[in-house]
């Protein structure tokens, strides 16, 4: 008896220390906990087969001890197993299709409004990152006690597009002399300006990844939510610049396999505080509750299975897949997911794209035939091949009432030298310009080369007559610059109207229709 308590006894001490530093959750959904409860009975046969030992038991106690193990095992990742092929898309296509809803009638032009450039993000994460931690290496009293996250979160705060991560503590040594008081701030930079500044709180996090003990934030949250399975956390701030750990929680249909967000928690990082929010409940401020790669995989699916498994793998009738690669646009409060949509064969196009606000997970996609999106940025890379520049991933704006990548160019220094403009429908078309000069002249020398665009209810109608009429060549596109008797000043592409505009004279009259544009009025269209 007293061996049998002995090894009771180190069974359970073996499962409390694994489960302090391991953290699995005890969910049957989750391979960790299965993994977890075999290697705590592992512990007891072995400790029972050395008490066997001790007490000189017929060898017989001890291979009946291997047989129930083996067979225990045997019977646990066999059940695992049956249950996942029950659940794998062969037997259920469907299932892995729906798990997102994507809404195929998406208009672009009357869902993503025309680009404001004073809101445009351009800042990729990388750049970000290069200013943040430049913005950390002015502060010399916090520098050799932290570092700057990776995370570099893109949120809409109060209108603001930024990305915000926090500190951590620098170390083993660095937590033990600084966690009484906590992670001092976090850093928050603008993706449209740059500007970038370190937050200082008045009370430190004290509940962070790089903390130990009751303080590591896995253990808090493994704590506190014993049962849940945590996906990949984000770090945001509420709109009064709280900041918060939001921890999306998962669910499965067999053992790890098609995963769904079924709720979040939102985490104090300076008290520790946390509320469980079912994803109807989710607070508007929070802007990751589904991370990327889980809406890609699930997009993945619907494309693959939509029309059935074998269809899949033989036919793949309208099988399509997303492209390698995505980024974030804000609208409307929310953060959206852009990727491209191609079919099966990985050509060079794509055939649409889709838009996933990351809050509700709302998918539409777009119909626009045009270039994928690593043949946008290798056109544009091949404009300035003798500069090797480095195109970051495109940013798609509607601009003219046309789906549109905008795509910085990066020298070796990580420095933005370059904007490129390409046509999402022909990839041929992309103007390159020298970004000192600002995205709006960029945008403006793309439209030069562009049809001009426009939609009849928003332009004006007028009959002028000339004053004076001027033709100027601009990067290869000529101009017209007309100012009429009222003094009113206008310009046209000759594009609009090229078999009238070379003809036109001071004193004739025009029938045109026009856009207000800064101090000239943009001429769309005349009226013959």
């Amino acid at each position: 008896m007293k061996y049998k308590i002995i090894s009771a006894i180190i069974t359970i001490l073996y499962a409390m220390i694994v489960y302090y530093f391991f953290l699995p959750a005890i969910n049957i959904q989750s391979i960790g906990f299965w993994i977890y409860l075999v290697s705590i009975y592992t512990i007891w046969t072995l400790c029972s087969i050395f008490s066997n030992i001790i007490l000189r038991r017929k060898t017989k106690y001890n291979e009946n001890l291997l047989s129930f193990y083996i067979v225990g095992i045997g019977i646990v990742f066999l059940g695992i197993f049956v249950v996942n092929i029950i659940m794998c898309p062969l037997f259920q296509s469907k299932s892995y299709a729906n798990r997102i809803t994507i809404n195929e009638g998406g208009n672009f032009t009357e869902d993503v409004e025309q680009v404001d450039f004073n809101s445009l993000p351009l800042l990729d994460k990388d750049s970000s990152r290069k200013v943040g931690d430049r913005v950390m290496g002015q502060m010399s009293e916090l520098v050799s006690q932290f570092y700057v996250s990776d995370l570099y979160t893109q949120i809409n705060f109060n209108d603001e597009i930024v990305r915000v991560t926090p500190l951590e503590y620098n170390g083993f040594f660095k937590y033990l002399s600084n966690h009484k008081e906590g992670v001092k701030g976090y850093i928050k930079v603008n993706s449209v300006t740059g500007a970038a500044e370190l937050v200082k709180l008045e009370q430190g996090m004290k509940y962070m990844p790089s903390a130990i003990l009751n303080e590591d934030l896995d253990r808090k949250l493994r704590f506190s939510y014993p049962t849940k399975i945590f996906g990949s956390k984000s770090f945001e701030i509420d709109n009064d610049g709280n900041p918060y750990w939001v921890v999306p929680t998962l669910k499965y249909s067999g053992v790890q396999i098609r995963e769904e967000v079924e709720g979040i928690i939102i985490l104090n990082a300076i008290t520790g505080g946390s509320k469980y929010y079912s994803i109807k409940d989710v607070p508007t401020w929070v802007d990751h509750v589904y991370s990327a790669e889980l809406i890609i995989e699930q997009t993945d699916d619907w494309g693959s299975y939509k029309n059935g498994f074998w269809n899949s793998i033989f036919g793949q009738k309208n099988v399509t897949m997303t492209t390698d690669g995505y980024n974030y646009i804000a609208m409307k409060d929310d953060i959206y997911l852009y990727t491209g949509i191609t079919s099966v064969a990985s050509d060079e196009s794509n055939l649409g794209f889709i838009l996933t606000n990351m809050r509700t997970k709302e998918t539409k996609f777009y119909s626009v035939p045009g270039a994928e999106e690593y043949s946008a940025m290798a056109s544009a890379e091949g404009q300035v091949q003798q500069m090797n520049y480095t195109a970051t991933f495109p940013l798609l704006i509607n601009l003219n009432n046309k789906p549109t990548y905008v795509i910085s160019l990066k020298d070796n220094a990580d420095l933005v030298k370059m904007y490129a403009f390409v046509d999402v429908q022909d990839y041929q078309k992309v103007v390159v310009s020298d970004a000192s000069s600002g995205i709006e002249v960029a945008a403006k020398n793309y439209l030069n080369n562009e049809k001009i665009e426009y939609n009849d209810a928003d332009l004006k109608n007028k009959e002028i007559t000339i004053e004076t009429i001027q033709s100027v060549v601009i990067e290869g596109n000529t101009i017209y610059f007309i100012e009429d008797k009222e003094k009113q000043r206008y310009k046209v592409d000759i594009k609009v109207a090229q078999h009238i505009l070379p003809f036109v004279k001071e004193g004739d009259t025009l029938n045109i229709s026009y856009s207000k544009e800064e101090l000239l009025t943009q001429i769309n269209k005349i009226n013959e």
